[in-house]
């Protein structure tokens, strides 16, 4: 760790777009990183840049994290290194295509990817954050996940997961000294487009934002204290109305009767009769 470091930030999918922008923005904040991406090269050329510019200390691990040597490598490191202090899970794949066009097996990569990854980073540098009372996860979820009509359905599902679970360690870490960042990205002008399908220049450009400006409004939302982070939502009453809408079900989520519109109570007092 370098002189004055604030910890080293650990950043998955650190190659280009959303991850590159996070590695820049923190480093110029303080952090010595860790760059995590499959593009070896990439990392090296970005590594450098930074490490010139900021001065601070930057590793790199070209890992597949849809892989499980790769990702138990950078478990293994977030469970050993305590001098790591936030971890930016960004890693992840999409796609446009509607399901019944869409190749199950890739459907599984997803998952494995956005879900499977992301959950066992999370556990693997958890525990070490709760023991030295201090620590920040960013999860890089996605708009799909309140709007999975929008896009590919196991895409939404997927970012739908991050959400819920951040969601449950924001509870269940309360008051341990963990700060929990759920980010929820529009459309963002990287190379995710080409790769889920769907070339930029084919979404409209009045939806996108550049990575720069998503990544500076996500980490103005971590220093402000949101917990979910949407940068492009002009109110954010509007998610304080749909959190308080979503906090109102939970009374009646679970009872021990039916709710009275299915008539199961009074069908069974007529079958009784």
């Amino acid at each position: 760790m370098t002189e004055n470091s604030k910890g080293t930030a650990l950043i998955t999918g650190a190659s280009s777009g959303i991850g590159a922008v996070y590695a820049d923005r923190l480093s110029r904040r303080g952090y010595d990183l860790i760059l995590v991406a499959r593009n070896r090269a990439r990392l090296m050329d970005l590594a450098k840049h930074l490490a010139d510019e900021t001065g601070r200390a930057v590793e790199v691990i070209a890992a597949d994290l849809g892989q499980k040597g790769g990702l138990a490598e950078v478990e293994t490191l977030l469970r050993a290194d305590a001098g790591i202090t936030m971890l930016v899970n960004n890693a992840g794949v999409g796609a446009t295509d509607p399901l019944l066009a869409s190749d199950i097996d890739k459907m599984e990569e997803m998952l494995t990817l956005n879900v499977n990854a992301l959950t066992r980073l999370t556990y693997a540098a958890a525990p070490g954050f709760v023991t030295r009372g201090a620590g920040t996860v960013i999860n890089i979820a996605s708009i799909a996940g309140v709007a999975p009509e929008r896009l590919n359905g196991v895409y939404g599902a997927s970012k739908a997961f991050v959400l819920a679970f951040s969601l449950s360690l924001q509870s269940e870490l309360a008051g341990k000294g963990i700060r929990v960042q759920a980010v929820l990205p529009g459309a963002t002008a990287t190379d995710f487009w080409s790769i889920a399908g769907t070339p930029l220049e084919h979404v409209p450009s009045e939806i996108v934002m550049s990575a720069e400006d998503m990544v500076d409004a996500a980490l103005a939302g971590l220093e402000i204290g949101e917990q979910v982070t949407i940068p492009s939502l002009p109110d954010i009453g509007d998610w304080a109305a749909y959190e308080a809408a979503r906090q109102k079900l939970m009374p009646n989520l679970s009872r021990s009767v039916p709710a009275s519109r299915y008539g199961v109570e009074r069908n069974k007092r007529l079958l009784s009769a």
